[in-house]
């Protein structure tokens, strides 16, 4: 009796794993499928619309719809890789689903075929309701739909006949698990074991389908980035040399190790936007819109922008998901001309009080009319970026640079649109997402040396970072250790009032854990903000206090 025991035990072990066996194939075939659906979609993207692409759409829709909270913290944990990671994500979720299809199909089909539709549905809805959509949109993820749910039903029907082949259907319970077969060697018609042309065929199609969807997805997604070579258009652009320069002034850069560069590298410069894969625009075929409350609409192309002159302007850019002493702010030399002009060409209604922006990818921005018109105000369409094209990833051909403003109501890349309207009238994207329509920066001073985490040796060091207050300028920073008294720093000197200063003192450090704080005084006289406050609704803000172990 014993070993009839462990016979059968022997048995139902045998059939368990022949039974996840099938399992694993259906989830593979699923995965195909989705594969194939994805390629297919970016294959007929590239023909009918090239932002019809199904993963870039639902991918922009989630940036659209999650949550504030999500939001700052997907900026705070992946930085400028945030993009990236939902990219990964949303991957590893279409994989975990085109899985489930597959097994699905196996078990109750047309389960899986429904699945498929189902996903096809929501990316097309996502598709078809975003900003600048072409009538054709639609068709890229509806043909990838019917490619995935043919491949998918073909799968698992051969599939099916090789496990049907293997085990006879009377021995397949309901839950898929298979019984010993009464004829393992089972012949087909042709003498060829029908096990074996079973499994031959369901690899065969696995493999084409499999190798088809990876060869066509990637060459698809591959021609649409890289169709009309926009990066190659942007490196044989020579903008004219600028009516005026920007003059950095001597000691305006401090020779300080760890110390930021005044002027941000391009490379370095942060970018936090909504674009899941950066626009690429041919400034041939680029267009500004300028209309509403106007006494003409207004479109300008490309040149007619480069016909107006140039200027070069250094300013300070402060993203609102900036944390205190955190690193989303940068200094460039911008190229462009003021926007004030540019209103003016559509001659400005009496009533508006604001400006909203909109970008390529539907994204838009509220500005307050006042801050783009006032003479005093260097808000400008910016072309150039430190003495070349904008770079693709901010913003080319042309984007708003506002100085004093947070760069969600004021910075909007890959420009397409100014209209002339009221706050009572229009919102941008972040206002009903929980942030203000207006927002100033609040000025603030970073610690950049000493870095936090890293040990220092005893003795004299630098303390030193940078401070900003957008035009009004920096009138000091003041240092203090531990519970000491506040002390002043020495400043660099200033390129402009829109610019950030670097800022150092010197340190008799002792051997131990100390706390350095920083605070800046504007030439307002006004004091930074003492009180932490979070990023939402306007910006964070508070002193930095940073722990420094000295060795």
């Amino acid at each position: 009796m014993a070993q009839r025991s462990t016979a059968e035990d022997r048995g139902t072990g045998t059939r368990q794993s022949r039974g996840k066996r099938f399992f694993f194939w259906a989830a593979v075939s699923g995965v195909i499928s989705g594969l194939v659906f994805l390629a297919t979609a970016e294959l007929f993207a590239l023909i009918f619309a090239r932002s019809a692409s199904p993963l870039l759409a639902v991918g922009g829709f989630v940036i659209d719809i999650v949550p504030q909270p999500f939001k700052e913290f997907a900026i705070a944990t992946f930085g400028e890789y945030d993009k990236i990671a939902l990219l990964v994500g949303l991957g590893l979720a279409v994989v975990i689903a085109s899985a489930i299809a597959g097994i699905l199909q196996l078990l109750r089909p047309p389960l899986g075929v429904i699945a498929l539709v189902v996903a096809g549905a929501l990316s097309t809805a996502a598709i078809v309701t975003r900003a600048g959509v072409t009538p054709l949109a639609f068709l890229p993820p509806v043909l990838g739909t019917i490619a995935g749910s043919i491949i998918i039903v073909l799968l698992i029907r051969r599939l099916i006949a090789w496990r049907a082949s293997a085990v006879p259907a009377a021995m397949v319970d309901r839950k898929g698990e298979t019984a010993e077969p009464a004829d393992a060697e089972a012949e087909a018609s042709d003498g060829k074991p029908a096990k074996a042309m079973g499994r031959r065929q369901f690899f065969i199609l696995a493999g084409i389908a499999s190798v088809a969807a990876v060869v066509v997805g990637v060459a698809s997604r591959t021609v649409s980035m890289t169709v009309a070579s926009v990066a190659s258009i942007r490196d044989a652009l020579k903008l004219p040399s600028p009516k005026s320069t920007v003059t950095v002034p001597k000691g305006a850069e401090l020779d300080i190790p760890g110390l930021t560069k005044l002027i941000t590298p391009n490379k370095d410069f942060y970018r936090v936007d909504t674009a899941l894969t950066v626009p690429t625009i041919d400034p041939e075929t680029w267009r500004l819109v300028i209309d509403g409350m106007v006494d003409q609409r207004v479109e300008m192309s490309f040149q007619d922008i480069l016909d107006m002159g140039l200027d070069e302007y250094a300013v300070t850019l402060t993203c609102v998901s900036n944390e205190v002493g955190g690193g989303l702010v940068g200094n460039a030399v911008w190229l462009g001309v003021p926007l004030r002009d540019v209103l003016k060409k559509a001659g400005v209604k009496s009533g508006a009080d604001m400006v909203l922006s909109k970008s390529v990818d539907g994204y838009t921005a509220s500005t307050p009319l006042s801050a783009l018109t006032d003479d005093n105000l260097d808000a400008i369409l910016a072309v150039g970026m430190n003495g070349e094209p904008l770079p693709l990833e901010h913003g080319f051909p042309v984007r708003m640079v506002v100085p004093g403003l947070y760069g969600y109501v004021s910075a909007t890349k890959w420009l397409t649109e100014l209209k002339v309207t009221t706050f009572d009238k229009d919102e941008a994207y972040w206002t009903p997402r929980g942030y203000s329509a207006e927002a100033p920066i609040k000025f603030a001073s970073r610690v950049d040396t000493p870095k936090v985490g890293q040990a220092v040796d005893a003795g004299r060091i630098p303390i030193a970072g940078v401070a900003w207050a957008q035009t009004v300028g920096i009138e000091r920073v003041e240092v203090r250790i531990d519970e000491g008294d506040w002390m002043p720093a020495t400043l660099s000197a200033p390129i402009n009032e829109n610019t950030w200063v670097q800022w150092f003192m010197e340190w008799d450090a002792t051997p131990g854990t100390h706390y350095v704080a920083v605070r800046a005084i504007n030439k307002n006289g006004d004091m930074q903000i003492e009180e932490r406050a979070p990023i939402a609704p306007n910006g964070s803000s508070g002193w930095q206090r940073s722990l420094i172990r000295v060795s």
